[in-house]
């Protein structure tokens, strides 16, 4: 199992944890909207650290990115599997073609 894979199952596990013992569960108990902004967050720091080119920096943004992603995911019912599925799906397509499928 991924690193990835492991976390998804973290943080699926967080959404029934103690708010007051968990970040994860304290995110979740905000909401959904709140589990999206705190991705957006997150997203333009990763953005500010490209622009920069401090990998470091950029590596661990986007590994905050790639958790909060999860998060609200997890918090909308979408789960790590769904989107490999979708992926999966988009895999050998032409990146200009898919994006025009979606009208």
């Amino acid at each position: 199992m991924s690193a990835l894979h492991r976390l998804a199952a973290t943080v699926e596990a967080r959404k029934t944890a103690d708010p007051d013992t968990s970040w994860t569960a304290k995110l979740f108990a905000k909401g959904p909207e709140k589990c999206a902004e705190k991705f957006g967050e997150e997203a333009i720091e990763a953005v500010i650290e490209a622009v920069k080119g401090d990998k470091a920096r950029l590596t661990a943004e986007a590994a905050d990115v790639l958790f909060h992603l999860l998060v609200m995911c997890t918090a909308r019912g979408v789960s790590l599997d769904d989107i490999e599925a979708e992926l999966a799906r988009r895999e050998g397509v032409s990146g200009i073609t898919e994006k025009a499928s979606r009208g």
